[in-house]
């Protein structure tokens, strides 16, 4: 439906218009045009600047209406009128806590609660019996409510549902698994309307499409908010070498403190956990003032990070360094500067972090960027055009994972049931699965029934049964618990609790002193402890800890000091190259009018790439082969980011063992790649080697032998609900669900290679863990235009990935950083000189 604005006859009615009154304000156009929308019963898509009061006008119709029915509220009868989803627990507590200020000061008398994973059970079973007037919740528990026995009634007169930070959603499988859920609530209460938020956005129908889930073929409205002023962005171009590769910015630290001290409050952005920890700790170095800074990522305890959530909301901080758990959406009222430590990756991230400063729609928002590196100088140098032009990225909308969807229909199943056609009919109307067929519905069913054919004679993978009427329900009520207790689109890494060790009395001669758990810290991914011996010590929570010993699912530990600690490796967290930056990135290349605008280091960089090498235009590929010590090199560079350049290597080294030319290794970076073997590959015919085709053959017979495929079926089959971690009364630790999926993925494998899981791991790898679309849109953007320098030895352009060969994922940060100076001059001084 067309952009719209405010009909000019709808004005606030009161006590709406002299609360906004007493205060001096006046409600946006957006606002009364959201609020009319959702009075007359439409659904509709707000997109608006941020600070520009979106979560208000979200509510503002559901306010005004529920002001208006008091009297049936206060007859005896409880219902839930306006359900609002976030994708963040803590977001949704924020908005609970700025919500119920003009609700008290209006006298309106509302109940407004959250219901996440930490409400109480006590809470959770008053608000049963009692439903609120508003519940504010997640993802994961609309899908646990639609699991549960009385879902379909306490949902039945649902009349307003509001999506938060739509689009930072809608793109995943978490967006597959709520949009089913909406569908669903579209199905129990069909007069409910659907209120969609988003502060950056590039596809506008896109998300109103997603957002569209009702049966009656209304569509849904796309509000534009008006205004806004453009971010103020700095590039922060350290007095100190700007290192050629690694990413903890070290180096730039004494300055970004001096930011920090100079601001009222900063957010210092990173954009992995282990980053987060570093930078931490490097910031304590230096504060010789004693100024109070805070960690803050999704690793550490809740209550730790509802502590710092607090004292940032009270003013009590002066910086906090944060990974993604605080982009979106929330009011950090004293916060008025931005800082991203390394490229952010994204345009559309880049506005939502800068966002958070101010976040007041009429005032500029200051944020500095931070390169750690020197191809990260030209990201960040495109990602500050990009904002300054108002341009924005991000992926298209996604067709709906199988896996989701196989859980969706066990959650149904968990309740009163469901009939065939009639959930066929709500599935379709969810955008992910506007266009699964009959034939692709059946087979989920029947794989959540049997497991399918291959599976189908063990009794442990049937879960629902169709009763005499025809209805299908959960097999048994241990199969309905076991869903709800596995329930989420989310497989995280497996993880450790980190908690405090107690020692217990006094050892005998011989003995170990005995240990018990204590206070939990947060949680780490075993990967990295695993690694660890007792002894050793690592950063976490911003403290040098060292490990005790791990007993079952708890690393313990005890406080200690050390010069050497070991930084976490987390795989969650890290963000690809959107390719909206990556094509910025190679035109700034190829334009040497760009080239003044970056640091007098790089400009020298480039000029001496041109001269030894080549820097080709931005739609060709530069393929360099050249001896280093006792190996021969390849290095391209696609500027594709990292999942499709290790999807490249993969391939390569395939095609280059068939045709003799014994590769024994290759590297990735976000803008690079590079193979190495024993023999000259500059003889290698380079149009062949990149031929598109490596898309066929070479990656089903690589997929095939990948332990990639084994770990990609893995998460698959645990979110589809065919092997449950949780289950009533254990937890399974993480070699056992690897040893379960491993034997499942063989099985089908063998005798069932169209089975649907297999299916869904096919489109996952291809999609996300490998990035094969982007690859093959690049493939096919430089047949023909593939430009091979040989060289006599290393170009400035290769030597930042080749400082990426060997390093190991877990270093101390001073021996990491002393590796790898090391090696820098060895290779800058050869990569540099001109003769």
């Amino acid at each position: 439906m067309p952009d719209s604005a405010p009909p000019p006859a709808f004005t606030l009615p009161e006590p709406f218009a002299g609360w906004f009154g007493a205060r001096g304000w006046s409600a946006r156009p957006h606002q009364l045009a959201l609020a009319e929308a959702s009075l007359t019963g439409e659904s509709a898509l707000l997109i608006a600047p941020t600070g520009g009061g979106k979560t208000l006008a979200g509510f503002l119709g559901s306010l005004i209406e529920l002001s208006q029915q008091g009297t049936r509220r206060n007859s005896g009868i409880p219902a839930l009128h306006t359900l609002y989803i976030s994708p963040l627990k803590a977001l949704a507590t924020d908005v609970q806590r700025n919500l119920m200020m003009p609700v008290e000061e209006m006298g309106l008398g509302l109940r407004i609660e959250t219901r996440t994973g930490d409400t109480p059970s006590h809470v959770r079973q008053r608000q049963r019996k009692t439903p609120p007037d508003v519940l504010l919740t997640t993802p994961e528990q609309l899908a646990l409510f639609i699991a549960s026995d009385y879902a379909k009634e306490f949902f039945a007169d649902l009349k307003c549902v509001i999506v938060d930070e739509i689009h930072a959603i809608a793109a995943s499988k978490r967006g597959d698994l709520l949009s089913l859920g909406l569908a669903t609530l579209a199905s129990w209460a069909p007069g409910c309307r659907f209120l969609g938020l988003s502060a950056t956005v590039r596809d506008r129908q896109g998300l109103a499409d997603w957002l569209d889930v009702r049966a009656d073929g209304k569509g849904v409205r796309i509000l534009q908010a008006e205004g806004g002023v453009s971010a103020d962005v700095d590039i922060l171009i350290s007095n100190q070498r700007i290192p050629w590769s690694g990413h903890s910015g070290r180096f730039a630290v004494p300055e970004v403190y001096e930011a920090i001290k100079k601001a009222t409050m900063t957010l210092v952005f990173v954009n992995t956990r282990s980053q987060a920890e570093l930078m931490f700790q490097e910031l304590w170095n230096v504060n010789e003032d004693g100024l109070p800074i805070a960690l803050h990522h999704g690793s550490l305890s809740r209550e730790q990070r509802t502590k710092v959530e607090a004292a940032m909301a009270a003013g009590q901080l002066k910086a906090v360094v944060c990974t993604s758990t605080l982009d979106l959406g929330i009011d950090w009222g004293e916060v008025d500067l931005v800082i991203q430590m390394g490229a952010p990756k994204g345009a559309a991230r880049l506005i939502q972090r800068i966002g958070r400063a101010n976040h007041r729609m009429d005032e500029a928002s200051r944020a500095v960027l931070v390169p750690t590196n020197r191809f990260e100088v030209l990201e960040c140098r495109a990602a500050e055009a990009a904002v300054e032009a108002g341009e924005i990225d991000g992926e298209g909308l996604r067709q709906g994972a199988l896996d989701v969807l196989a859980q969706h229909v066990m959650g149904r199943a968990c309740g009163d049931g469901f009939d065939l056609a009639e959930l066929y009919d709500e599935i379709v109307r969810a955008g992910p699965y506007q266009d699964l067929g009959w034939e692709g519905f059946e087979r989920i069913v029947d794989f959540v029934a049997t497991g399918g054919y291959a599976l189908k004679t063990y009794d442990r993978y049937h879960r629902i049964v169709r009763r005499p009427d025809g209805r299908w329900v959960a097999r048994t009520p241990r199969d309905a618990q076991a869903h709800r207790m596995n329930v989420g689109a989310i497989v995280e890494a497996p993880m450790l609790s980190v908690r405090m060790a107690s020692f217990i009395g006094k050892p005998k001669p011989g003995e170990q002193r005995a240990v018990r758990a204590g206070h939990k810290l947060g949680e780490m991914e075993e990967y990295f402890l695993s690694q660890l011996t007792p002894g050793d010590t690592f950063l976490f929570g911003g403290e040098v800890l060292r490990l005790v010993g791990i007993e079952g699912l708890d690393a313990l530990v005890v406080r200690a000091t050390g010069d050497r600690p070991a930084i976490p490796s987390y795989n969650g967290g890290k963000f690809p190259l959107t390719t909206f930056l990556a094509d910025r990135v190679r035109h700034m290349i190829h334009n040497p009018d760009e080239w003044r605008h970056l640091p007098q280091p790089v400009q020298e960089w480039f000029e001496i790439q041109r001269l030894r090498s080549e820097i080709p235009p931005p739609d060709h590929l530069l393929v360099e082969t050249f001896p280093r010590g006792d190996r021969h090199y390849l290095v391209t560079y696609p500027f594709e980011g990292r999942l499709a350049h290790q999807t490249l290597g993969m391939l390569l080294t395939r095609r280059l063992e068939r045709i003799g030319a014994k590769p024994t290794g290759f590297v990735a970076s976000e803008y690079a790649m590079a193979v190495w073997g024993m023999e000259d590959l500059s003889p290698v015919n380079m149009e062949e080697l990149f031929h598109p085709d490596m898309l066929g053959d070479d990656l089903e017979a690589w997929l095939d032998e990948s332990a990639l495929m084994k770990r990609t079926f893995g998460q698959c089959a645990q979110i589809s609900g065919l092997i449950h971690r949780n289950l009533p009364g254990k937890e399974k630790n993480s070699r056992q669900v690897s040893f379960s999926t491993d034997l499942i993925y063989d099985v089908l494998r063998s005798h069932e290679p169209d089975h649907v899981l297999l299916q869904a791991a096919r489109q996952d790898a291809a999609t996300g863990l490998l990035d094969v679309r982007r690859l093959g849109e690049m493939l096919v953007r430089i047949q023909n235009k593939i430009d091979h320098m040989p060289l006599e030895r290393i170009s400035p352009f290769a030597v930042p990935v080749m400082l990426e060969i060997g390093k190991e994922p877990v270093f101390g940060a001073s021996v990491q950083d002393a590796i790898l100076s090391e090696a820098e001059d060895t290779l800058v001084r050869d990569a540099m000189r001109v003769d």
